[in-house]
């Protein structure tokens, strides 16, 4: 039993500080690029991650909206009979 709380403790302390003492606070250097005059849009100032994410989003986005109007188009007109 003594050994069960002993484990129950070593594993409760690595546990609860290990995490703190990893993380770092980034916002001064985010605020530090995000609010650079650079003429950049906001959506694209985090990098090479941002440019893809908003083109592939773009291209989702154009090619959904085509697929409904050919949709909506092919809904519209009158089906031949067999």
């Amino acid at each position: 039993m003594k050994h069960l709380l002993t484990l129950h403790r070593l594993a409760s302390r690595s546990f609860s500080s290990s995490v703190r003492d990893q993380l770092r606070n980034k916002v001064l250097e985010n605020q530090k690029i995000f609010q650079a005059d650079n003429d950049l849009p906001v959506h694209l100032k985090g990098g090479t991650v941002d440019v893809v994410l908003y083109r592939l989003t773009m291209a989702i986005t154009v090619g959904g909206t085509l697929f409904s109007l050919y949709n909506l188009f092919r809904a519209a007109l009158p089906r031949p009979k067999a």
